[in-house]
Parts: structure tokens; C-alpha cells; sequence
């Protein structure tokens, strides 16, 4: 049966090639090009770290003048003396402070190149689940200590000191010595929720070059390179001491609770903790204290591009005056088999028959414009890379790649639109007396 009514469905696909192709492509540009968005968006906005979004939390103090109304993602940074008090009180499994740096690194051939980097704590690598190649991270004495050790990107280490084991040899950062402890294996996080200092340029980037401990660049004086906001009353500062004694905020904290009770618990002491900074004079207004997971952080920071969305939006309109089109190329292709039809049901087919043979048609089409879909979304995607500059195989080139689950969405979606498309033109086209239709004929 499936094959007898295949069979007929091709060849009143084949009988009028035109029409085909146009129901194809009509359906098959929506889908592509909505697919295209769609797996941008998807990339964009899922959860990054899925088995412990839930566990890592930004504890966010709001002490600024609430005439200026809700602050920016600068603002739920910490000050240099907010964020070694949280780490000295440890009421975390884990938790660690860190800013974004830069600093100039020799190459091979003996120049200067810039790599970024992040200063931070041991507790940063098991937190965040950070994949080593080589090495392991340092460790909490390493931080007591300040000790001059790095940990290097596999990109960066590839770079340096290519075809040899780098763990354990030397790199020079901006005319200072590191030994390096370990190399972390290509590491994608989607978005690099960790620090959203500046999420338009860093939330999709590229994992850092390099990390090295907190205590140490803190000792050697390396600038943060991310956003520093300040109070009117903190803008006296000028040297590095002035930087570390006053009320501005530079640096970013996380910290993992795995349990409910955790969670409380870290809330109240982190309560009690703002009152006695207010009452010692440090915070000038009733400072405003909540705890966000990864998700509540990434829906605070607003990160997922606002254009994806409008893009998508537009795709999806698309998509729909694809699929209007679509309904009357079929109204115009069941028209021109109504001869065909009536003779069906002259000779003793039903309406069921008649509508089970339409059903084969639009399937088929769909299955075709699914086909279409895939090419048209792959060279999408291909497109977006392009236009952005990012490499397929790049950290960040799977956010632009049609992976098995959305091929199958493509595929779903290109016959179920097909299908509803065909739904009333193959109502309308059964309906009509056998008589009339052969009286027309």
C-alpha cells in the first residue's frame, strides 16, 4: 500500500516539475533560513554547564545610591577588600576571585605578542570542571605562597613550545618568569558565563591564554583589564595601593554550593556581612544582597544577543509567508489533478483514499524541502562564520554547526509544515462531486 500510493505521488510530482520546484523551494528557504537562527539562538542561550548550574552562585551586593536604579554588570562586581573578605570566610566548597589581565608574552621567535589572561584561585580549575591535557592545576599552598606558575591554553602552549612537553618549563610574561604547572585542553564554555564584565566581547569568546594565581598578579601589580566601576567617593584613587583599599569594583567571585542549606547558609552570613560593612561606613547606602545561579546570571546580564533574537523573530516570519505561498502552489497543484481525482472516485475510490494519496504527495515534498533545508541552513551557518570571522573548528565555531538533533528538527519540521500546509487544499480537493469534476473536464 505505501508503495502503490509513493508510487502515484511521484508521478503527479513528476507530471508537473514546475509546481514541484516551487513548493520545494517555497518551504525549503523558510525552513533553511529559520533553522539558521534557530541554531544560533539555541548555541546562544542554553545552560553551559548543566551539572552544576545549579551549585555556582555570584554573590551580588548593591550598595549603590538606588536613585541610579538597577545596576549594570560592573556593578555586581566586588571591591578588592569585599572579595578577600568572602574568600578568607570560606563558606564555600569552593570559591575564588578573579579578574581578566594582559600581559605580553615571548614567542618562539622572540617577540611580543599579547595573550589574555585571568588571575584567580586553585579552587577556579575543579569549580568550573576545567579539562587538563598535561599538568594539573596549582594548588591552595601555591596561592598562600604567591608562587610565580602558570597555567597555559593547549593554543597558547602549541604556540610556545611546539612538538615538546611544556609542563614544567618556563614561559616569560611581560618580563617575568612562570613555570608552567599544567595545559588545559581545548575548553568550550557556552557562554563564558565566569565573567560577564563585558558580555557583548567576552561572553562568547575564546578561553583565556593563560591563568595564574590571584595572589601573585595582586603582588606584581598586573592592571585589570576588565570594566572598573566606581562610587564619586572612590575615584580618588591613582596607585595600586589606593586601588586595593577602596570601595571600587574590579574583581568577580563564585563560589560553589552544592546543597539547599548551603545556599542559606552563605545568604545569611553574606547579610550580615554587607550590615557590617554599611555600619563600618564602607557602603554609603542600605546595601540590597541576593545570590544567582549560572542561569539566574546569565538572565540578569541579558546575554544572549538581542539582534539573535530579533533575527530570529524575522526568520520566523519568514518561515510562515513561506508556508502561506506553500498552501496555494498546493491549492494549484491539487486543482490540476482534480481530473485525475474525480476519476478515482468514479471508480470507486473514497474520500480517505483520495486523502491518504495527497498526504503521500506533501510528505514527499516535505522530505525534498527538508533535503533543501539542510543545504540552505549549512550554508547559513557557514555564512555567519564567515561574516564573524570564526574558524569551524575554532572553540567557538560550534556555536555555528548543524549537529545530529537540529538536522532531525529540520527534518521534522519540513514535513510536519508541508503536511498542515496540504491539509486544506487536499480537503478541498476531495470534496468536490466526481461528476462535477468530470462535467469540468
Amino acid at each position: 500500500m505505501v508503495g502503490y500510493y509513493s508510487e502515484l505521488a511521484v508521478r503527479s510530482l513528476r507530471r508537473n516539475v514546475v509546481l514541484t520546484t516551487l513548493m520545494v523551494v517555497a518551504v525549503g528557504v523558510g525552513i533553511g533560513v529559520c533553522m539558521t537562527a534557530l541554531t544560533t539562538l539555541r548555541a546562544m542561550s542554553g545552560n553551559p554547564i548543566p551539572d552544576k548550574s545549579a551549585q555556582l552562585f555570584v554573590p551580588h551586593i548593591n550598595a549603590w545610591d538606588p536613585a541610579r536604579g538597577k545596576p549594570g554588570t560592573s556593578d555586581s562586581q566586588f571591591s578588592y577588600r569585599d572579595a578577600m573578605a568572602l574568600m578568607k570566610a570560606h563558606r564555600g566548597v569552593r570559591q575564588a576571585a578573579m579578574y581578566q589581565v594582559i600581559l605580553n608574552v615571548k614567542t618562539l621567535s622572540g617577540r611580543l605578542e599579547q595573550a589574555h589572561g585571568r588571575a584567580t584561585f586553585a579552587d577556579f580549575f575543579p569549580m568550573f570542571g576545567v579539562p587538563f591535557r598535561s599538568g594539573a592545576p596549582w594548588g591552595a599552598k601555591q596561592d598562600d605562597d604567591r608562587d610565580n606558575v602558570v597555567v597555559l591554553s593547549s593554543k597558547l602552549a602549541d604556540r610556545l613550545f611546539p612538538h615538546i612537553e611544556p609542563v614544567g618549563r618556563i614561559v616569560t610574561l611581560t618580563g617575568r618568569d612562570y613555570r608552567v604547572v599544567g595545559v588545559i585542553r581545548p575548553w568550550i564554555l557556552t557562554p563564558r558565563f565566569y565573567d560577564l564584565s563585558d558580555a557583548d566581547q567576552f561572553a562568547f569568546g575564546e578561553t583565556e591564554d593563560f591563568f595564574l594565581p590571584f595572589p601573585t598578579a595582586i603582588t606584581r601589580q598586573i592592571i585589570p583589564r576588565n570594566y572598573t566601576s566606581c562610587m564619586e567617593e572612590d575615584r580618588q584613587w591613582v596607585e595600586w595601593e589606593g586601588r586595593l583599599t577602596s570601595g571600587c569594583y574590579w574583581v568577580q567571585f563564585w563560589v560553589q554550593l552544592p546543597t539547599a542549606a548551603q545556599v542559606r547558609d552563605f545568604n545569611t552570613f553574606l547579610q550580615g556581612y554587607a550590615i557590617e560593612q554599611q555600619r563600618l561606613g564602607f557602603y554609603h547606602y542600605p546595601p540590597r544582597v541576593r545570590m544567582l545561579d549560572v542561569m539566574d546570571w546569565l538572565a540578569f546580564n541579558h546575554v544572549s544577543d538581542g539582534s539573535v533574537r530579533v533575527n530570529m523573530m524575522i526568520a520566523t516570519g519568514l518561515l510562515v509567508v513561506c508556508l502561506v505561498n506553500a498552501v496555494g502552489l498546493m491549492l494549484a497543484k491539487f486543482a490540476s489533478k482534480a481530473a485525475e481525482l474525480g476519476v478515482r472516485r468514479a471508480l470507486g475510490a473514497s474520500r480517505v483514499d483520495l486523502l491518504v494519496q495527497c498526504f503521500f504527495e506533501t510528505v514527499i515534498v516535505g522530505l525534498l524541502s527538508a533535503a533543501l533545508g539542510l543545504a540552505l541552513t549549512s550554508a547559513g551557518l557557514w555564512g555567519v562564520r564567515s561574516l564573524r570571522g570564526v574558524a569551524q573548528d575554532s572553540a567557538f565555531g560550534h556555536l555555528y554547526r548543524l549537529d545530529a538533533q537540529m538536522a532531525l528538527i529540520v527534518l521534522a519540521l519540513a514535513v510536519a509544515a508541508t503536511v498542515l500546509t496540504g491539509v486544506y487544499p487536499a480537503l478541498r480537493a476531495v470534496r468536490m462531486q466526481p461528476a462535477w469534476q468530470l462535467k469540468i473536464q
